[in-house]
């Protein structure tokens, strides 16, 4: 493979793979015991000795299969009863030997078990909801699974059952309480106070009956989950306790194979994937109607999918590509997706499908200034672009390192006094332009180090001498900084290029994998006797830094760490399951920068002044605080009082940090004839109060040292 081949996000990587797997394969058409044996058997081969770990499928790999086997197979703890858990708890230990041996008994065991407790259940909610509820008796959820047990009866299930459905139900009658007050606003009338207006009992009947067809398409669509699917999720579940982004594909048509692996959601522009039962939102596309749009975060967990004036779909239980078949839709149609956040906060978010705008997606650069009038450059890279399909020629092949070049050249005519280098958000992209990237800011050298499975290090350096701009730099990041920003924003911090600015972290994605086609290097006998067998996406390489330091699980921290609306999330490499740990190499040796730069330990005496005089850090410190404490408080009150001063506490919090700048409502601002203006970069920067603090730490003010090590 070709190094420019080196993709560091998954996404891309799959994209690029899917000709050579597919190529002539029909997909199954109903299940075939000897070809899911014949899978199980390579699995058992392929996940050890392909891995970067090597680790063996013994039985601690088992039990972190199993783990994630359960947590798939009832994420919420709504069927099982601990019964039932025990009895799978006997393979908890043996899904190396059933995978080697083709003896496969879990994925049996645990679908028989979950639909005759998915059939119990079914009957159970009409009898809950038979009985009605009382919405002024005090009751409470629990909504994270990680602090329940599973029931330990059917008795305790039904308990839990009654509060899940009261508590939709109040959810519902509000909603229709909501749509009520904004048609009396229309006419004229006065806003009903929900708190002190009796019962609306036509609306209260109508959310019951909602919620009860809601519930039966619900169960009705996990109980058809076929045999196949549920020895996919167990196959998937082996691969995952290797790494979270080691994973086996199950064959697909392309576009559902583009779907599932890269998580498109065609018409809107977002990245997801299937958690613990959930569709999350792993992150927003440069250029997408879901990034002009503002509202849709990295991390928010879809929960319904609407047309604009349509019912709202439950896509709790569906895979990517049902889900993603409800979102997309034709271009200029309005989907409304249903969101739920982790602080608690739930909202309906109106995005108008459209295609990617190509042009939103490539580097753009400003010319700011201090607060002493001196001009000052800023450079945002939301992606490491390459059109790898593109006949070559200069003007076809577009890429991140030409682009920032020529940004850079722009900025440099201005006359700018420092950089600002924007790489927030930014999920990575080309391998090869990370280090080229980097090479425009560094005269020659390492800047990444790659270690294989074998324990093989390769140096990636910059041996282009020239530098693109050699002034002060500061980098901004964030937690969804990940994989090529990772590098880029190592690589300057480490030869003292540059200030690192953000939040607590980067994501600490520092892996690449590789797609192998499982239909090839077939053993002898079972050559083209089975249809399609999927793919296998493993971990391969792992990053370093020059310094040694591996970029993964910890991401790159920065110099100067700022308070972020994002610090609650529990978002990053060190949360996901089973994540490879950190650890480091030897340095490669590196000449540190000679040319200006700003001194960090200056500049975070700066901050500390700054932060305490700053009305919008102040806020956005408490607010996130406030989000922690609330994502924390899990336990959920279910009665209509509770949830009424749950929702306007959510919607007060949502209003101060809006009023206060400290969120970012998107590119668009609304005119007087309602229609959508998007914001220019400038306007869109004067809000942004980390770019406020770059400057401040950018201005004539700032410790800027020479390449002697003395003030200039």
């Amino acid at each position: 493979m070709r190094l420019h081949r080196f993709f560091l996000s998954g996404a891309v990587l799959t994209s690029l793979f899917f000709g050579s797997m597919l190529h002539g394969k029909v997909m199954p058409s109903e299940f075939d015991a000897g070809r899911n044996r014949l899978i199980a058997y390579m699995l058992s081969h392929q996940l050890p000795a392909q891995h970067f770990s090597h680790k063996p499928l013994d039985a601690q790999t088992s039990k972190a299969a199993y783990a994630l086997y359960l947590k798939q197979l009832d994420p919420r703890k709504q069927f099982l009863l601990a019964e039932d858990v025990r009895q799978l708890d006997t393979f908890a230990d043996k899904i190396g030997e059933e995978l080697s041996q083709g003896r496969l008994l879990l994925p049996d065991a645990g679908m028989g078990l979950l639909n005759r407790r998915a059939a119990e259940v079914d009957k159970l909610t009409d009898e809950i909801l038979d009985a009605g509820f009382d919405p002024g008796r005090v009751d409470y959820l629990q909504t994270d699974p990680e602090k329940m047990t599973y029931a330990a009866d059917a008795a305790e299930l039904r308990d839990r059952w009654r509060r899940s459905l009261k508590l939709e139900v109040i959810d519902g009658y509000l909603e229709e309480m909501e749509k009520l007050n904004k048609e009396r606003e229309e006419k004229g009338q006065p806003a009903l106070d929900l708190a002190a207006t009796p019962l609306d009992q036509p609306r209260w009947t109508a959310a019951l009956d909602k919620v009860r067809k809601k519930t039966h398409r619900y169960i009705e669509r996990l109980r058809k989950t076929d045999r196949q699917e549920h020895y996919n999720r167990y196959f998937d579940a082996a691969a995952r306790a290797f790494d979270p982004h080691t994973t086996y594909m199950a064959p697909e048509s392309k576009e559902d194979f583009d779907i599932h692996m890269s998580g498109a959601l065609e018409g809107i522009g977002a990245l997801l994937r299937e958690d613990d039962g959930h569709i999350k939102v792993v992150s927003i596309i440069p250029g997408s109607p879901a990034e002009a749009q503002g509202q849709l975060q990295a991390e928010d967990i879809i929960m319904a999918v609407s047309e604009k004036d349509g019912e709202p779909i439950d896509i709790s239980a569906m895979s990517i590509r049902e889900a993603v078949s409800h979102i997309r839709g034709p271009k200029g149609t309005e989907v409304r997706l249903t969101v739920s956040r982790a602080d608690g906060a739930r909202l309906v978010i109106p995005i108008i499908r459209d295609v990617v705008k190509l042009e939103d997606s490539f580097v753009k650069s400003a010319v700011l200034k201090d607060r002493q009038g001196q001009k000052v450059g800023y450079l945002r890279i939301p992606s490491f672009y390459r059109d790898f399909s593109a006949g070559g020629g200069d003007d076809e092949a577009r890429n991140v390192t030409d682009d920032t070049r020529r940004e850079l050249a722009k900025l440099k005519k201005e006359g700018v006094a420092g950089l600002i280098l924007d790489l927030r958000n930014n999920g990575g992209g080309s391998l090869s332009d990370a280090v080229d990237v980097s090479g425009l800011f560094l005269p020659g050298g390492p800047v990444v180090q790659v270690k294989n499975a074998e324990g093989r290090i390769m140096v990636l350096e910059d041996n282009d001498r020239s530098v693109a701009y050699d002034g002060p730099m500061l980098v901004l990041i964030n937690q969804f900084a990940a994989s090529a920003s990772e590098i880029l924003a190592a690589a300057l911090q480490d030869y003292g290029r540059a200030l690192v600015v953000g939040g607590a972290h980067t994501h600490g994605k520092g892996t690449v994998q590789a797609l192998t086609d499982m239909n090839r290097n077939l053993p002898l006998l079972h050559l083209k006797k089975y249809e399609d067998l999927g793919a296998l996406k493993v971990t391969i390489q792992q990053f370093y830094r020059v310094n040694g330091s591996s970029t993964q699980y910890k991401g790159v921290t920065p110099d100067v760490t700022l308070p972020s609306m994002l610090d609650y999330l529990e978002t990053g490499e060190q949360h996901l399951d089973n994540s490879l740990p950190w650890d480091q190499v030897k340095e490669v040796s590196h000449k540190a920068w000679h040319g200006p730069r700003i001194d960090a330990a200056a500049a975070q005496l700066k901050t500390a002044s700054y932060l305490a005089e700053s009305e919008k850090f102040k806020k956005i410190e408490t607010e996130s605080l406030r989000a922690k404490e609330r994502r924390d408080n899990s336990l959920v009150p279910v009665y209509l009082a509770g949830v009424l001063k749950d929702r306007k506490e959510l919607e007060r919090a949502r209003k101060e940090t809006e009023a206060a700048g400290v969120l970012d409502g998107g590119d668009e601002d609304e005119t007087h004839a309602g229609a959508k203006k998007k914001k220019s970069l400038e306007e869109e920067l004067a809000d942004d109060p980390y770019t406020d603090i770059a400057l401040f730490l950018m201005d004539s003010t700032a410790a800027v040292v020479d390449s002697a090590g003395g003030r200039k």
